[in-house]
């Protein structure tokens, strides 16, 4: 057999499919996870698109991938690579990779609560796990601090026409858009199609009339847009859907006025929601909020405390939910395959 790369993985979701790849990428240079992160981006980029592409990967698959922590605080640190980019922070990620260090003993659990760090691109994070029977049943983390940018701001969307938005960081920057703007648009699963036409659109036209930048993370923007709005879920207090992007968009192409739904109620995403809430005097620290994602499953947060980042005012986040193993897989890169970075295929991409 003649392969040119080899990687183990644990197959987990949590509503999303996460991957986590536990082997096969040789020591990153790097003194932090964010510097491996750049370091992966910059220097070997194939590997995230053999992860993330056909015929190993699809448009919503996240992947992970574990190195040994450079911060002597933490038992693990983790890559966390999408379609498009390299977050600083996952929420949903980082729940998976939790669950898969500590049920495959990667890292030891301890019943009933397990707790650790892991180093993050975007620095330490401190987990709380709940342990039953060899089973993880909820990860709590405490995430980065989460902050608005803009609050209620007007944009010019081509193809929509104005909308109101807010713009927060919640680990990643997030286009945050109540979908009770447009008219008979409902968050479930069949209006797939719609939701990720109206969160294209509404995130181009962020990106070029809203301008971000993080005060440590320089040359991150706007990545990711999220609708949101009422629920009728009792179990829940509200509704939204985040649409991952698969290329760029253009306002002159239709073809491109697409993305992958997240399917889990994303921890970043929850985050960055509840800042704005927050900010809006709509939840109060200390106060719960669940938020339910499009399969109807629920993370919950709390603004724990607030912060200051650099001049804004921040609330430091906690988000509690659960993520299931379900395969072990080994993917290989054969010698001949034609397609070393994988594929795309414009009716799914």
């Amino acid at each position: 057999m003649g392969f040119k790369r080899m990687f183990n993985a644990v197959e987990t979701h949590c509503g999303e499919p996460m991957r986590v790849v536990t082997s096969g990428i040789p020591t990153i240079p790097g003194n932090s996870v964010y510097e491996q992160s750049n370091w992966l981006k910059n220097n070997d980029d194939q590997f995230r698109k053999l992860m993330l592409r056909e015929p190993r990967g699809y448009p919503p698959l996240c992947c992970n991938l574990i190195v040994p922590a450079k911060d002597p605080r933490a038992a693990a640190g983790y890559i966390i690579m999408e379609q498009t980019e390299y977050p600083m922070m996952s929420g949903g990620n980082t729940i998976s990779v939790a669950t898969a260090l500590l049920e495959t003993g990667m890292l030891p659990m301890k019943e009933p609560v397990t707790e650790f760090n892991l180093e993050a691109p975007a620095g330490l994070i401190g987990i709380k796990a709940d342990c039953k029977n060899g089973k993880v049943t909820q990860v709590t983390f405490s995430n980065v601090p989460a902050f608005v940018v803009y609050l209620d701001k007007e944009i010019d969307v081509p193809h929509l026409g104005k909308v109101k938005v807010d713009v927060a960081w919640g680990g990643m920057f997030y286009v945050l858009i109540d979908v009770r703007q447009f008219e008979g648009l409902e968050l479930v699963p069949e209006n797939g199609k719609e939701i990720a036409k109206v969160s294209a659109l509404c995130m181009k036209a962020a990106q070029e009339q809203l301008p971000v930048e993080h005060p440590d993370y320089p040359g991150i923007g706007i990545t990711i847009s999220e609708l949101h709005g009422p629920t009728d879920n009792p179990d829940a207090d509200w509704k939204s859907v985040n649409t991952v992007f698969t290329g760029d968009i253009d306002f002159e192409q239709p073809e491109t006025w697409t993305g992958a739904l997240d399917r889990c109620a994303c921890g970043t995403g929850t985050c960055a929601l509840m800042a704005a809430k927050h900010a809006k005097g709509e939840l109060k620290t200390g106060e719960a909020f669940r938020r339910e994602g499009l399969l109807g499953i629920i993370f919950t947060g709390h603004p724990v405390e607030e912060t200051e980042i650099h001049g804004h005012k921040a609330i430091v986040p906690t988000i509690g939910g659960q993520a299931w193993i379900y395969g072990y897989s080994q993917y290989v890169l054969d010698e001949t395959d034609p397609f070393p970075e994988g594929f795309t295929v414009g009716d799914i991409w």
